[in-house]
């Protein structure tokens, strides 16, 4: 599929799903594509740690694709940048804060010469073939976060990224209303829009707004005050520094991925007047009462800090009369390791504080009132929802067409959408997936290991070896098994298994066909297994001739 004399839109990731952002736009024979993101949690993927998008489909295209440019730097935007970018060959574009936190990322994959990073400054305009950029800044939860003005021979796009209306943002200078309104002045052909709190009545709500309550909780704590937030809300981190001053506590933070984000803020001009920060032993020689961290793991990642916290495996400690403050949203599916973590604290006698007990956290997504104003802004002729499994899109579209928006379509990954001339409309569709990174190796998720490795993990596993004379057996048949359901019968259950076996040796004509034993004793050690267990493990048979 080359794009002709039209205007294309693909996502490969991140519509039908929140996360894993893959955007791609199609004009006169080339492609540019917006964001490459990651996800982490995929239950078809056990073991995996990250994964990405399959870019199989501009990968055969990578001669056309002009670029990469990235609206802003959280991981479901940028994360997969260090294991599929490189193979595409082809430059990258972002504002200084995201580029930070890329560059740091490829320098730890060893490929920083590799990739071609072009810095944009906030006033700049650029041109990829007959694609023009513009950032616009809009509110996130991350410093830089960017709307993307894109002008084409056949009309302009505004693609938001990631989004909200704040009036007091506490880091950087949003665009303006009358800034809005007067891109939509222009004309805009269509909105490519994040539908993440569509079903939210409400607004998002200010970062500002968050300050007086984490106050009045860290001042009423009597001891050890732990904060968790997602590591790259800068503007968050921001407001906790002022909290730790105004609070009379000396501020400690825990987890890589702060100092990282600390670090790229402040040589990017955030985070100035953040306060100086002690290690870990210094905070725990801090009298209780004055003693304050900023900790990851407020999703309930087990190798995060506050996860090691809770279960003794962290310098930092944490007991009765201390406090933990959740200053952050439950990510859905994360509940039961959240729940797991926040027992561990209970257990210790620690108090706890959640966005449901005050007002400790704002989204960085836009609600109804905040997408209505957006459209009565930008007045585009098509709305595309984007960011957001179906049932956000859908209604997301519902929403621009009862607003006055002319049209709108619902897409999925992998829907060829044509926007203009005659738009929008669904004209193909081409196969999109997911890949994963186990370990050091990147395979499909759907693919040969990750199949093996679901069986395991529900099934089991059991080997079988026998050495094979002349006149049959020689010597008894080792049986191992492996997560297979039995526990204090599991001598009986083998030795049923090695009845088999013998059984099986024995009905075989002397000089038959070895792979038909193979089979055969595979399918009657897994029979033994599925009768005792219900289960039907995976059985390895290793035949030795003697």
């Amino acid at each position: 599929m080359t794009p002709g004399n039209e205007l294309i839109f693909l996502s490969l990731g991140g519509s039908g799903e929140i996360g894993m952002n893959l955007n791609l736009y199609g004009c006169q024979g080339k492609w540019v594509m917006v964001d490459l993101g990651i996800t982490f949690e995929d239950s078809a993927a056990p073991g995996a740690d990250l994964v990405l998008p399959d870019t199989a489909f501009i990968e055969e295209r990578r001669d056309d694709l002009l670029g990469i440019v990235l609206t802003h730097g959280h991981e479901d935007h940028i994360g997969a940048i260090p294991y599929l970018a490189a193979d595409l060959g082809v430059p990258l574009y972002a504002t200084p804060f995201t580029a930070g936190l890329i560059r740091g990322k490829l320098e730890e994959e060893g490929i920083a010469g590799r990739l071609d990073l072009h810095v944009i400054g906030e006033d700049e305009s650029f041109a990829l073939g007959p694609f023009g950029f513009r950032y616009v800044p809009l509110a996130h939860s991350i410093p830089e976060g960017n709307a993307l003005v894109i002008d084409t021979p056949y009309g302009r796009i505004f693609h938001t990224g990631d989004w909200k209306l704040d009036e007091a943002p506490q880091i950087g200078v949003p665009a303006t209303a009358e800034q809005l309104r007067a891109i939509g002045d222009e004309g805009v052909l269509a909105l490519v829009c994040d539908s993440t709190n569509v079903f939210n009545p409400e607004p998002s709500g200010s970062e500002g707004s968050v300050k007086a309550d984490l106050l009045a909780a860290v001042d009423a704590a009597k001891g050890r005050v732990l904060v968790t937030t997602f590591a790259s809300n800068a503007a968050r981190l921001h407001t906790l520094g002022e909290v730790a001053r105004l609070s009379g506590r000396q501020l400690c933070v825990a987890g890589r991925s702060l100092d990282r984000i600390i670090g790229v803020a402040k040589s990017c001009g955030y985070l100035r007047d953040f306060p100086p920060l002690l290690d870990f032993d210094s905070i725990m020689d801090v009298p209780a009462n004055r003693a304050m961290i900023v900790a990851t793991g407020g999703q309930g990642e087990p190798r995060a800090a506050l996860a090691r916290v809770a279960f003794d495996q962290h310098p930092i400690s944490l007991g009765e009369g201390d406090t933990v403050i959740f200053s952050s949203k439950q990510i859905p599916g994360n509940e039961i390791a959240i729940g797991r973590i926040q027992n561990a604290l209970a257990e210790k006698g620690v108090e706890m504080i959640t966005e449901k007990q005050a007002h400790v956290h704002v989204s960085g997504h836009p609600g109804r009132p905040e997408l209505v104003a957006m459209y009565g802004w930008i007045r585009p002729e098509i709305v595309v929802p984007v960011h957001g499994e179906l049932r956000h899109m859908s209604e997301q579209a519902k929403l621009a067409l009862s607003q006055g928006v002319p049209r709108a379509i619902l897409q999925k990954n992998g829907d060829i959408v044509r926007l203009a001339p005659d738009g929008p409309k669904k004209i193909g569709e081409t196969a999109t997936g997911r890949l994963v990174l186990d370990g050091d190796v990147i395979l499909p998720v759907n693919g040969a290991t990750m199949n093996e490795r679901r069986k395991l993990m529900v099934n089991g596993h059991m080997s079988v070896g026998i050495a094979l004379g002349g006149k049959g057996l020689v010597g008894a048949p080792d049986i191992r098994s492996q997560g297979v359901p039995v526990e204090e019968e599991r001598a009986a259950f083998l030795e049923e298994a090695e009845d088999a076996v013998r059984r099986i040796v024995g009905q075989r004509k002397r000089g038959g066909d070895l792979e038909a034993l193979r089979e055969a004793l595979r399918i009657g050690v897994r029979r033994v297994a599925t009768q005792w267990t219900g289960k039907k493990p995976v059985v390895d048979v290793t035949i030795v001739e003697v």
